[in-house]
């Protein structure tokens, strides 16, 4: 769940978003560990884990997994939760760019800022994965496959089930808002499954579990069940589980919610939103929830809690696979002068090649083995999009992958369609050189009153849209607003002249402003 932290009016979904460019997933800092992402066109393609050149049946291992939406950032206090959990993976959510600081103070080497993921073992960003998902290598040359999300909480479902909307009504929102979202992921996952991956999927979905609103559960929710949440039926459609309700069949006895009145607070009907799903080889041996000491149905509980939401710690046995031939990065958004590893493996029996790196410039590096890594220093390349390609010694291509290079000194332009608009007229936003978070959003403010960190916006879009939390975001794009396409008020805008800001993250830092006038 997401909340406003100082304006009274909650930002919702976001307004029509083209996107112009290339798609990135997250920044990066020198610490090549960070990893971030840039996407090529087309649909993954399905790993093939025969060709791999380590052995074909690796054994199994216990593994733990947490998720957590640390809420606006996080705290000291998350982060010593996180360290004291020591779980080995974490899907993280609300990190935003205070990730790098997080892992470091709850001791994680690694760290993944597009899909904001940390973890004990090397995170790679792998070919034809596009930034929606990562291999986790949890032993040379072993993986497993992780997709960490979080969906629009926009017109929340059980808030307006309270309110009288019919359940039809409620569903077709949630299939629009969140399950498009999903969609967009799930082939991943399934293509992952028919692979024989074991894969994780673990996020803040900002919507309940049918398998928690059923006829039994109705009077936990104010008589209302079953309710056939379409997320999860979606999830559970391609063979994934979640693994708290496989360790806790029974929502009667065990409802397990992970938002509403957590900490005391006085928010909504209290129900799980917060999951981790995993599918393949994959045993869950438990699973409990993290949260305020005392709260109810807490299994861990902590006496310093600053997030809206409690997090979720499942303990699993997982039999990962031989990594797939692949070029996979450790970040795929750079600024010039940061280097970035390359991992490599090619098809059995090939002995080393070439990675060659085109685009602004060129570089080339010989490469010996059938798997390794190599260290691609930037510092004498110029800034634009750059395409990897892992060739082998008789000139076959075998794998690929992109990064992008900001300029040291980039800074976010910002600009409209027009200087001048007739009200009503559409207005249309465009941005070139940004910083590509998640959820960095486009906020309208009246000239007399532009400060983001005091003013109230008006009309406001995330620059990712209903995807922000799930596809990686841009460096580049453009938002149409519109009688039809808007969000906040008012609309149309009166007479008068405003100020346009490109602000960071879901909070109020501005990276970029313009500015018009309505006549």
């Amino acid at each position: 769940m997401r909340r406003t932290a100082r304006v009274p009016r909650a930002r919702w979904s976001a307004a029509l978003v083209l996107v112009l460019g290339l798609f990135l997933a997250g920044c990066s800092d020198n610490d090549s560990s960070g990893s971030a992402g840039a996407d090529t066109s087309g649909s993954p393609s399905p790993p093939d884990v025969s060709a791999s050149g380590v052995a074909d049946s690796p054994d199994p291992l216990d593994l733990s997994l947490l998720v957590f939406n640390v809420e606006y950032g996080g705290t000291k206090h998350t982060d010593a939760v996180m360290a004291d959990l020591d779980a080995d993976v974490v899907g993280v959510l609300e990190s935003y760019n205070r990730l790098p600081k997080i892992a470091k103070a709850a001791g994680y080497p690694y760290y993944d800022l597009g899909l904001q993921i940390l973890s004990k073992y090397p995170i790679l960003e792998p070919s034809d994965a596009h930034g929606l998902y990562a291999y986790i290598e949890v032993r040379p040359g072993e993986v497993v496959a992780m997709v960490n999300t979080h969906l629009d909480y926009v017109h929340d479902g059980p808030n307006r089930l309270d309110r009288g909307v019919p359940v039809k009504d409620v569903l077709a929102a949630e299939r629009s808002d969140r399950l498009s979202s999903m969609q967009k992921l799930l082939p991943s996952v399934t293509r992952l499954l028919g692979g024989g991956w074991p894969v994780f999927l673990t996020g803040d979905f900002n919507e309940p579990s049918h398998l928690d609103w059923t006829a039994a559960t109705a009077s936990q929710h104010r008589g209302i069940g079953p309710v056939a949440w379409p997320v999860s039926k979606a999830i559970l459609a391609t063979g994934m589980k979640d693994s708290f309700r496989v360790a806790h069949p029974d929502p009667v006895s065990v409802p397990g919610n992970t938002w509403g009145h957590v900490a005391g607070r006085k928010d909504s009907t209290p129900r799980r939103i917060d999951y981790a799903y995993v599918g393949g080889p994959v045993t869950v041996l438990d699973s409990q929830v993290v949260g305020e000491e005392g709260g109810p149905g807490v299994d861990l509980g902590y006496p310093k809690w600053t997030s809206d939401h409690r997090a979720v710690l499942s303990q699993l046995t997982v039999t990962p696979v031989p990594m797939p031939v692949t070029l996979a990065l450790s970040s795929r958004m750079l600024t010039v002068g940061d280097s970035v590893t390359a991992t490599y493996r090619f098809p059995d029996g090939t002995d080393g090649g070439t990675v060659q790196v085109s685009g602004p410039d060129t570089a080339s590096y010989d490469v010996k083995g059938e798997s390794g890594t190599v260290e691609i220093d930037t510092t004498a390349l110029g800034p634009g999009q750059y395409h990897l390609d892992l060739m082998s010694a008789d000139g076959t291509k075998v794998a690929g992958n992109g990064f992008y290079v900001r300029p040291a000194d980039a800074k976010v332009r910002l600009t409209t369609d027009a200087a001048t608009y007739a009200v009503g007229k559409p207005i249309t936003v465009r941005w070139t050189d940004g910083p590509a978070n998640r959820w960095d959003w486009i906020g309208f403010y009246r000239a007399d009153a532009s400060n983001p960190n005091k003013d109230d916006y008006l009309i406001w879009g995330y620059t990712g849209g209903h995807d922000a939390g799930a596809l990686p975001p841009s460096t580049r794009g453009r938002m149409v607003f519109s009688a039809e396409e808007h969000q906040g008020k008012p609309w149309p805008l009166p007479p008068g002249r405003y100020v346009v800001h490109y602000l960071l993250t879901d909070q109020y830092t501005s990276a970029g402003h313009t500015s018009f006038v309505v006549r």
